[in-house]
């Protein structure tokens, strides 16, 4: 297992095609505005040292089914109903200690739906792929290595299929077999942590037909591969973390991360290939990937914390924690916040062993959780916006804080209870404008919004697993209608 640090090193040796703001990168891990992302994906490493946080080992690691060592559990492959819940605690731990996205859940689920597909594949067709899947998995368990779900295509005209699209290059395709392997082209959109992973895992972004198969592939890559191409994704605010990192950012240790990602005639080696043109198990991996990462959104009551916790400070640096309307909000924040973990627990434990012998989430409660995941971080955010007022929106810059001719007058009057520092008032009001309405809301808002699908995908998965006919039953016998 690697240690943090180790993990920084090797992606000092990553050598990423990389754009931003309109020039190369070429040394990404010191870039101020990618420096922060790539802390949040080195403490999914730092939680895992038992060193360091004896308390979280049965959390963060697992014993890998493959060779019995121990690993990190982003490396795993979910063998019991414990291993699923412990999946989501997981994902909370690592939400309130970065208070952003820590990106590495999406190559986990993106693992574990694998786990299952190549191997229905396999019996449906004898091929082998879960073969090549099984070397693949143990490789990036033995090196402990980030690996990049890349699901989501450009789609181009939504109303067409990938067939049918004008520009074929829409959704990610293959464009030549060779002896040897296959040449893809094609993009990924809002690759989450891409440029902080070692390997990105390329699947169909939907349900398939056959004239789609040659849409209808799976394989992984290094992520510093020829040809695929990074272009950096902007978020509100991103300059502050060069123009003010120690206040105005708000989180001033952590950030999260999204990138488009071209793929400019990539060849995969056949070994690296998962599916190649089985178009009727595509739309099978999207709701499989999908369920598990619907399920991982319980980061989200994580940051959730984080907002709260805010909440609660700002209310009494402000001198208005004993009102009995903040109270109540607070009281508002938390049930929405743990209802969320509680949908994403039920899932959990209503998970069941598929024929792979990997254990997998209750579909329906797992759409049920990520559709609340859409809704409730706005509820919270209008909250604390709510408790905090509107000097989220108006504070001067630390700049003018520390100017030596006005910051006396900002330090006056943003003064709140006399025994708090005005400093702190003005870090707990950036971190809150940071969730709400900055940085943090990339991945507390827009993300809760579309990631794992945006929620008519939820809401179509809830109506096709609902037994409504057993309800209409249960409705009937009662009021005799039917024996």
């Amino acid at each position: 297992m690697k240690t943090a640090r180790e993990y920084i090193d090797s992606m000092k040796r990553m050598r990423f095609e990389l754009y931003m703001f309109g020039e190369q990168v070429t040394t990404h891990v010191d870039n101020p505005i990618i420096r922060p992302a790539m802390n949040c994906m080195a403490a999914t490493y730092e939680l895992a040292e038992d060193s360091k946080f004896p308390q979280y080992q049965e959390l963060m690691t697992a014993t890998s089914h493959l060779t019995g060592k121990k690993i990190n559990r982003f490396c795993h492959i979910h063998q019991s109903v414990e291993d699923l819940v412990n999946k989501s605690k997981m994902g909370r731990v690592l939400g309130a200690y970065t208070g952003s996205c820590f990106q590495r859940c999406v190559g986990m689920d993106a693992l574990n739906a694998l786990s299952m597909v190549t191997y229905d594949i396999d019996g449906k067709y004898g091929t082998g792929y879960n073969s090549r899947f099984l070397k693949f998995l143990r490789y990036v368990q033995d090196e402990d290595l980030v690996c990049d779900g890349a699901m989501t295509d450009a789609k181009g005209d939504r109303g067409r299929r990938p067939s049918e699209q004008a520009d074929p290059d829409q959704y990610l395709h293959v464009v030549e077999e060779k002896p040897n392997g296959i040449v893809v082209r094609g993009n990924k959109m809002h690759q989450t942590g891409a440029v902080n992973s070692h390997e990105i895992i390329c699947m169909p972004t939907r349900a398939m037909l056959e004239e789609d198969k040659d849409y209808a592939i799976v394989f992984a890559l290094p992520s510093d591969s020829q040809g695929i191409i990074y272009i950096y994704g902007r978020q509100p605010c991103d300059t502050r973390k060069i123009e003010s990192p120690n206040m105005d950012v708000g989180n001033v240790l952590y950030g999260g991360q999204e990138c488009m990602v071209v793929f400019d005639d990539v060849f995969v080696p056949w070994e690296r290939v998962f599916m190649y043109k089985e178009y009727d198990f595509a739309g099978d991996l999207v709701e499989k990937f999908a369920s598990y990462h619907r399920q991982s959104y319980a980061c989200k009551s994580g940051m959730g914390d984080v907002l709260i916790g805010a909440s609660q400070l700002i209310a009494e640096y402000q001198g208005t924690s004993k009102a009995s309307h903040i109270r109540d909000k607070i009281i508002d924040m938390i049930q929405l916040n743990e209802t969320m973990m509680s949908c994403s627990l039920a899932c959990a434990y209503e998970g069941h062993r598929e024929g792979s012998g990997t254990y997998f989430v209750d579909v329906l409660r797992a759409n049920v959780s990520k559709l609340n995941v859409a809704r409730f971080p706005y509820d919270i955010a209008r909250l604390a916006q709510d408790i905090a007022g509107g000097a989220i929106a108006t504070m001067p810059s630390e700049k003018d804080l520390k100017h030596p001719r006005i910051g006396k007058y900002v330090a006056k009057y943003l003064q709140g209870v006399e025994r708090i520092p005005v400093e702190n008032r003005i870090r707990m009001l950036r971190l809150i404008e940071n969730l709400t309405m900055g940085l943090g809301a990339a991945c507390y808002l827009a993300e809760s919004m579309h990631g794992a699908g945006s929620p008519m995908a939820q809401r179509i998965m809830i109506a096709r697993q609902t037994d409504v006919e057993r309800m209409k039953g249960s409705a009937k016998r009662l009021c005799g209608i039917d024996p």
